[in-house]
């Protein structure tokens, strides 16, 4: 049997969204809200669903997880919310692209492997995300 080296967590977030409150902010400020917290992948796989609030909601909590894993200096506190995209992957578990400011902390960390999972009721979107060192 093979010697595996241990893992080494660099950062865990976790945070939850209330899904009313995401349909409220998109029915006053629809386009505006939308281009300013989602990539247009995310927006466009969100708008392709029966309930894109939902989504959506769950798109924020994954990114404010995301950016509490990431926390810890000043580079991090300048991450904006388009710099964390939540994707899905072939096998259709979500995945995040970092860009900007959360990519370069992400190298800082040194993260090799992020572990990200999204769950929602009718009432809240919830996500955790763990992040792994090389």
């Amino acid at each position: 049997m093979g010697t595996r080296d241990p893992l080494v967590i660099v950062g865990v977030g976790v945070d939850a969204i209330d899904i009313d409150r995401v349909e409220s902010m998109i029915a006053r400020h629809r386009q505006r809200a939308i281009e300013r917290l989602f990539t247009a992948g995310e927006a466009a796989y969100a708008a392709a669903r029966p309930h894109p609030a939902r989504h959506l909601a769950a798109r924020l909590a994954a990114k404010e997880a995301a950016y509490k894993a990431l926390a810890g200096n000043d580079l991090a506190r300048g991450i904006a919310w388009r710099e964390i995209e939540v994707q899905v992957s072939t096998d259709g578990a979500p995945t995040l692209a970092l860009h900007g400011l959360a990519s370069r902390r992400a190298a800082e960390l040194r993260v090799g492997r992020q572990w990200v999972t999204l769950t929602h009721s009718d009432r809240a979107a919830i996500a955790m995300v763990v992040l792994e060192a090389l």
